[in-house]
């Protein structure tokens, strides 16, 4: 593994730096209602703008890595993160916010499709290993997002704070072509977009109930925190637990999961766990915290961990398409969920109910996605049973 360190730390950043976004609107979320003079229910449209463009650029952004390469996939991602996130300091407004964040939600594409495939092409990579450690980057956004964020915001308000990317996302822009190999000449590949078969359908769909779940809980985690009498400080805290948690579960789950004879029974327990910590945070009250932190431990240890672990399924079974192309349709399907979830759960928090009623639509998705995993899970043993049945 310390022959590709170098390579790991750079791939962690790629997925981790298009995220910083997604864990500041859950860290920054009360200020920027406040600055941008909008109502609560709206805070979920700005996460919508990024993943929502993400979602829809995905099955074309495993094309394009396959076709230009995944050097050129991680400079284009470097350079529009550093994009957004300029844009993010001077555009006014939350119309500006929302065309900053676009830019943002086109390297959230990028990332996974070109990550995946250097791994790939990578001699001697220990792959399960560097999948684990390259998906822990998002969480390693949670948790520096957490600790860095409401000081920086304090001190040089919400823009500047976020300002402060744009160097490192160039720095990491300039140090790409020393660890990733130029793409082979040769004929390219047709920039088309593959077809997903039955079993990457049923894996996109257990990925967009995680999707949903996640993006729901943290970009409206700090407004709940914030409700019951959590300082900022504290709730950068909690979303730094929740980071930390995240990168942990990453790291011990992914190699767990490939060293299991099928990961879909660990993806299952993963979504029965989210949904148990999920209902347990809801017993939170303005003098009792300790359900809040509760409940980012347990979903950083459980449902953070859901997309390293398919991701690593699509790198060992082959039945679920070529490696570029499957991940930019498993991303299709968690970005989708990211950018659903959040306007669902603003359209539930106006109701009487309010955070009781929206949560409901996060316990619903969780139970949604343990079927299906005991679906694929089904499926994938009747076809291997099948499958030994005819070599008898």
């Amino acid at each position: 593994m310390k022959k590709h360190a170098a390579l790991a730390a750079l791939l962690t950043c790629a997925m981790g730096l298009p995220m910083m976004i997604f864990y500041a609107l859950g860290v920054l979320g009360p200020q920027l209602i406040a600055d941008l003079g909008i109502d609560r229910e709206h805070l979920g449209w700005l996460t919508t703008s990024a993943f929502g463009l993400a979602a829809l650029l995905s099955p074309w952004a495993g094309a394009l890595v396959a076709r230009i390469g995944s050097r050129n996939g991680l400079l284009a991602l470097f350079l529009l993160v550093a994009l957004s996130f300029s844009l993010m300091a001077v555009l006014p407004g939350f119309v500006g916010v929302v065309i900053a964040l676009s830019f943002c939600g086109v390297a959230q594409a990028l990332a996974n499709p070109a990550t995946n495939q250097a791994i790939a092409q990578t001699a001697d990579a220990p792959k399960a290993a560097l999948v684990g450690l390259k998906q822990a980057g998002v969480q390693l956004s949670a948790l520096i997002a957490g600790l860095a964020l409401p000081a920086l915001s304090a001190w040089l308000g919400w823009r500047l704070a976020l300002a402060c990317w744009v160097p490192v996302a160039l720095v990491l822009a300039l140090w790409v072509p020393g660890r990733v190999a130029a793409p082979a000449a040769g004929t390219r590949a047709p920039l088309r977009v593959i077809s997903a078969n039955g079993w990457l359908r049923r894996l996109m769909a257990i990925q967009a109930c995680a999707g949903l779940c996640l993006s729901s809980f943290i970009t409206f985690f700090g407004v709940y925190a914030s409700s019951l009498g959590a300082s900022p400080s504290r709730i950068g805290l909690m979303v730094s637990c929740f980071g930390l948690m995240g990168i942990a579960s990453r790291l011990v789950l992914t190699p767990l999961g490939a060293r299991l004879k099928d990961e879909t029974v660990l993806l299952g327990g993963l979504f029965l766990f989210a949904l148990g910590t999920l209902l347990v945070m809801q017993q939170a009250s303005g003098s009792n915290h300790l359900p809040l932190w509760l409940g980012v431990t347990g979903m950083g240890l459980s449902l953070v961990a859901s997309n390293a672990v398919a991701m690593s399924m699509l790198l060992r079974d082959a039945r679920f398409g070529g490696v570029a192309g499957s991940a930019g349709m498993l991303s299709l399907g968690f970005f989708g969920g990211i950018a659903v979830g959040p306007p669902l759960f603003g359209v539930l928090l106006r109701q009487p109910g309010g955070f009781a009623v929206a949560w409901t639509l996060l316990l619903v998705a969780l139970l949604v996605g343990a079927v299906l995993c005991r679906n694929l899970y089904r499926t994938r043993r009747t076809e291997e049973g099948r499958s030994h049945a005819g070599t008898a």
